[in-house]
């Protein structure tokens, strides 16, 4: 088999793979590295998805790089401007050109006899076996399942004679003009495809089992605006980063100490922005508090005006099962349909569902701690990315990138081949590394690593703490073993 040996390598070219491209480049300019990206396509999540109205929930002056301004109107941005974003900033700055495309890593081994990784790949449409070796590995695949989202079993399916489409595999060209639509679920996919399908389709009715907190913001970002009339673009974009940094840690700390006040703020909006005398108890009410599920953003308030113009409704109520017409809901009403979307939730996978070995055993990842929330104990010479949960993904992205510059670059300088953090599993307290108790989160959190309730095993969901504990804090820690 064909070898090939980087000093990194990286897995994934979605928002993270780029940010850790361009900090190698920036940080470790004489570092040979790749980008081994399992798809044809650059962008991950961004060239995935194709529903209708796709876009991010978080602003571009946050989802976007720190090192690459936002320059396009609007902050809250659909879909191909996010990939279109990605695939400048992967051409600007030449990371495009590192990237190898339909490499898909089925595996990987740590020997610590020669220090480093060996990797098995499957190239292309004929899954051709390659091998590479690193002597650092750094996944930034992300944690959802490219390959299939999550549908329940709904009893009755089969005797529905209209469409059922996951959004995660939206059918090119789907018609559904002048057609009842209902779309199953309440989270963010859904409370975007509503409003997005409203305009073109007969109605669209949102069947929600329960509700979720839902909250409103002008999709165009107005101290962004003045500031970039005034000032340079890079200036005005990290202050209004700054600016929406502190604003989203502000409103998670008043959904975690104040809920009753959150819950009132959200309301407030509510009532606003919907039909008067709407029954927002029924359908805008969840039975948990702000923030231990997302909370759902709606640009501009589409959705509410969508329900206040008649073209979408909300049904809140449990399936009894799929009619040949519809949905048999179980308080005895129909709902009728041509189209059915299962907007119900994505499912996720550690590290892309890589296997690793560490001197020939098995790595089970459940059973380690991550170090930072980026590195894992008992794992030498590897890294991984995972976003926030309660703020952009890309903040996270970027300081993670950072701190794996700022780690080789220490080895190189003290001539160290080995880097493995370490700790003792009888002494931590245990903790879930994502700490929502959302459906799709809740199934699959057994498969993703711990984290201890101290620092520096404590993944935090604050991007100031972890701007001094990531950026900051001496690489030389007491809590890694170098050799």
């Amino acid at each position: 088999m064909q070898k090939e040996h980087f000093d990194v390598i990286t897995v994934g070219a979605g928002l993270s793979g780029i940010s850790a491209g361009y900090h190698l480049q920036k940080l470790c300019p004489g570092k040979k590295y790749t980008i081994l990206e399992s798809r044809s396509d650059i962008g991950g999540t961004w060239s995935l998805f194709r529903y209708p109205g796709i876009r991010s929930d978080s602003d571009m002056f946050t989802l976007g790089y720190s090192f690459r301004p936002w320059k396009e109107a609007k902050a809250i941005a659909d879909g191909p401007s996010i990939l279109n974003y990605v695939r400048e900033t992967a051409s600007e700055f030449g990371i495009d050109r590192n990237i190898r495309f339909e490499h898909r890593v089925t595996s990987t081994s740590w020997s610590s006899k020669e220090n480093f990784w060996t990797l098995t790949v499957e190239v292309g449409p004929k899954k051709e076996k390659r091998t590479y070796t690193a002597d650092f590995l750094y996944i930034c695949s992300g944690y959802y399942n490219y390959d299939k989202g999550f549908t329940p079993n709904f009893p009755g399916v089969k005797n529905f004679k209209g469409q059922i489409i996951h959004p995660q595999h939206w059918p090119e060209n789907l018609n559904y003009k002048g057609k009842k639509v209902v779309v199953i679920g309440s989270g963010a996919t859904a409370v975007t495809l509503v409003p997005s399908m409203a305009d073109d389709a007969s109605h669209v009715t949102m069947l929600q089992r329960s509700p979720t907190y839902i909250t409103s913001l002008p999709s165009k970002d107005i101290v962004a605006d003045f500031l970039r009339f005034i000032l340079p673009a890079k200036l005005a974009h990290h202050i209004t980063r700054i600016k929406n940094i502190l604003i989203q840690i502000w409103f998670y700390q008043v959904c975690k100490r104040s809920p009753n006040f959150a819950k009132w703020l959200i309301r407030l909006r509510l009532k606003a922005s919907l039909p008067k005398g709407y029954d927002i108890d029924t359908h805008f009410k969840p039975n948990y508090q702000p923030w231990d599920q997302r909370v759902c953003l709606v640009p501009d308030s589409d959705l509410f005006k969508s329900i206040s113009k008649g073209k979408a409704s909300i049904v809140t109520d449990h399936i009894e099962t799929f009619t040949a017409k519809g949905i048999k809901l179980k308080s005895g009403k129909e709902l009728e349909a041509d189209i059915i979307v299962t907007a119900t939730g994505l499912e996720l996978l550690a590290i892309g569902g890589i296997q690793l070995k560490v001197d020939g055993e098995a790595v089970d990842i459940s059973k380690q701690f991550t170090f930072k929330g980026l590195m894992l104990s008992g794992v030498p010479n590897f890294a991984f990315c995972v976003g926030y949960t309660n703020a952009s993904w890309t903040l996270r992205a970027d300081l993670t990138s950072t701190y794996v510059a700022r780690l080789l670059n220490h080895m190189d300088s003290k001539g160290y081949k080995q880097c493995v953090p370490v700790c003792d599993p009888s002494k931590m307290e245990k903790e879930p590394i994502l700490d929502l108790n959302s459906g799709y989160i809740q199934r699959a959190i057994e498969q993703f690593p711990q984290r201890g309730a101290n620092r520096p095993w404590r993944f935090h969901q604050n991007y100031l703490m972890d701007l001094f504990d990531i950026n900051f804090a001496n690489v030389n820690d007491s809590n890694l073993s170098f050799g």
